[in-house]
Parts: structure tokens; C-alpha cells; sequence
């Protein structure tokens, strides 16, 4: 063969062979690619006034079996209510209910709910302290701050100020704010079971302190969220401070109904308008599965708070309670992604 042709065959294949190795790392960065768009998209699950009644109480266990069956949750959030308001506040109850978290294979995130101690005061309930039976959820479920239930992950607890229960983390650019926000106007209506027709002292010592530690905490929550450029700030609270029932019972005629809300609605509006990001409340206690934005321009939360509107605010209300038969999958959308919806949700049956 003469040379000439020779060089010319050996040039070719080593142009092929220079396309072939270059070809492999581009097929390797487009793995890398889609493997990131994975990573950046996640989901989690959440629950709310779960379980209600002896029937779904029995229930739960294969509950918590379903959702350690659903290998994509990044983690699980159950936003408080973990019996019903008629049911016994003990500490055997709190503990078959802690033995149930232990069992998720997933991180699990809990806020408490005013069922298991703010109206634990009520005859039915064992006419307990609440403030005794918010110090025995506190020793039960959060004697080590930092540490979620379930399977582990790091979260910032508040157990400084005296609320281990109150915690941050951030997945993916998506600032999670957890606070303890009770349904009951925040914990402000009369323990009546124990005879008490006002709010005691200690009663209001203890709404005052929370509260003043649920507003530096959201008020961080913003300020760190558009410090890092967060893509979204998610809430999560036990209390539903926007309840549709509450608009029938002339909370626009009185305000002072939800007036153990109203610091905390005022730091949210402020803190939304502020940040311009997509803002997100997650809460339970209403029972009945909703989703508004609570603080848009027309709405009548506006005149009960007296805040400006906030276009940027949504909220979902978790299905709870003995008929309540679902979970809710949050997804959230991928950085790549063009949708104006950083989160969405399904809500989803259990099979059992």
C-alpha cells in the first residue's frame, strides 16, 4: 500500500478514535446531568391530625408502613394533632405514639398540636395542666434537640430558647421554617376544665415567650432565605391561622378571635413581601383539605389582620381526623425547571 494512502488511513482513525474518547465524557456529562436534575428535584410527605380515634389509632401502624414503603421521601412531616380532642392526654398514649415515629424509615419532623396539650385542660382530656403536658411532649419527643424522629437529619432547633421543638434546615435551596403555632387562638382560650373562665398568668407567660421565639425565628428564616437567594420558603405549623370556618363564626366583625395569630401573620406578610420569593404555609388543625393564598389582594384575611396583600403567599391545608383517609407528596421542581410552582402536591390514599 503506498504510503500516502497509508498516513491517510491512519489520520482518519485516529480522528475517529480522538471522536470516540470525546464522545464517551459528553455521554458521561449528560448522566451527570439528568442525575443532578434528580437531585435537585425531591419529594417529601406530610400528615396532620393523625390518628384520631381508637379505629384509626389501630390503623396507624400500617399507616407508617405505607410511607416507609415510599423509598422517594426525602422526609416526613407531621404537623401535629396526634389524637383527638375528646381522647386522654397520658403518658402511656405519648408513648405508643413515639414508639409509631420511632418506626419511620425516613427523617420525621413533628410539631405539636393543641390537642395533646393546650386543650388537654378539658375534663374529658383527664383536666391535665396544659403546661405540664407541653413539658412531658417536650421530654418524650424532643430530649435531643437537633435529632428528627425517625431516620436521621440535621435540623437547627430552637431548644435555646427554650422550644426544642421549633427548627430549620434547608434541602436544595428550599428554607424549611417549623414553628410551634398552636390551633385554641395559640393557646389563648381559658383552660375551662380547670375552672378558668380567663387565661391565667403562666398561661400567657408561655404564649408570649413562644411567640416572641416563633417571630425571630421567621424573621430569620426570611432574612437567611434571601441573604442565600433561596428558591422558596416553606412554613410549616400546626394552626390553621386562615380557617374558612372562621369566617362564619364573624372573625371579620371580630378579630380578636384570632388575635393570638396576629404577630405572626404580621412577621409572614412582611417577611413575603420582603424576600419576593415563593412563600409556602403547610398547616393542619382545620381539618379539611385547602388551598388558598390566604393574604391575596381582596381577600377578607386582609381587614382581620390589617396587612397588605401578599401575592406571593400559598397555603395547604392537610386532610386530618377520624375520616380522613390520605397523605400529601410534596414534589419539588427541579432548579431547571420553568414552572412558576416550586412545590406542588398530590394528595394521596392509603391503600390499607
Amino acid at each position: 500500500m503506498p504510503m500516502p494512502q497509508r498516513a491517510l488511513i491512519l489520520g482518519a482513525a485516529a480522528a475517529l478514535a480522538l471522536l470516540g474518547s470525546s464522545a464517551v465524557p459528553a455521554q458521561a456529562a449528560h448522566s451527570a446531568e439528568a442525575e443532578d436534575s434528580r437531585q435537585d428535584s425531591f419529594t417529601f410527605g406530610v400528615i396532620g391530625d393523625v390518628p384520631y380515634g381508637a379505629a384509626q389509632f389501630d390503623r396507624f401502624p400500617q399507616m407508617v408502613s405505607e410511607l416507609n414503603n415510599q423509598d422517594e421521601l426525602r422526609f416526613v412531616t407531621h404537623v401535629g394533632d396526634i389524637k383527638a380532642g375528646s381522647a386522654q392526654c397520658t403518658d402511656e398514649y405519648f408513648a405508643a405514639i413515639r414508639a409509631q415515629f420511632d418506626r419511620f424509615e425516613a427523617p420525621l419532623v413533628y410539631t405539636p398540636g393543641d390537642n395533646e396539650w393546650v386543650d388537654c385542660h378539658r375534663l374529658n382530656n383527664g383536666a391535665y395542666d396544659p403546661l405540664e403536658r407541653l413539658d412531658a411532649l417536650r421530654e418524650m419527643f424532643f430530649a435531643t434537640p437537633g435529632k428528627t424522629l425517625g431516620g436521621n437529619m440535621p435540623v437547627k432547633s430552637a431548644a435555646d430558647q427554650g422550644l426544642p421543638e421549633n427548627v430549620t434546615f434547608s434541602e436544595q435551596r428550599i428554607a424549611f421554617s417549623v414553628v410551634n403555632v398552636q390551633g385554641s387562638n395559640n393557646s389563648l382560650l381559658p383552660w375551662s376544665g380547670l375552672g378558668q373562665t380567663e387565661p391565667n398568668q403562666a398561661q400567657l407567660a408561655e404564649v408570649d415567650a413562644r411567640t416572641a421565639a416563633d417571630v425571630a425565628q421567621l424573621e430569620h428564616t426570611f432574612a437567611d432565605a434571601t441573604r442565600t437567594n433561596a428558591r422558596a420558603v416553606v412554613i410549616m405549623t400546626q394552626a390553621d391561622m386562615f380557617d374558612p370556618y372562621m369566617l362564619t363564626q364573624g372573625v371579620e366583625e371580630n378579630p380578636e378571635l384570632v388575635s393570638g395569630f396576629r404577630s405572626i401573620v404580621e412577621t409572614i406578610a412582611a417577611g413575603s413581601q420582603a424576600y419576593g420569593g415563593p412563600v409556602y404555609i403547610i398547616n393542619g388543625d382545620s381539618h379539611i383539605y385547602n388551598d388558598d393564598s390566604p393574604l391575596a389582594e381582596g381577600s377578607p384575611w386582609l381587614d382581620v389582620y390589617d396587612v397588605d396583600h401578599v401575592p406571593n403567599l400559598r397555603r395547604v391545608t392537610v386532610e386530618g381526623a377520624a375520616t380522613s383517609n390520605e397523605w400529601l407528596r410534596v414534589t419539588v421542581a427541579p432548579e431547571a425547571s420553568t414552572s412558576s410552582d416550586v412545590l406542588s402536591w398530590q394528595r394521596v390514599p392509603y391503600s390499607s
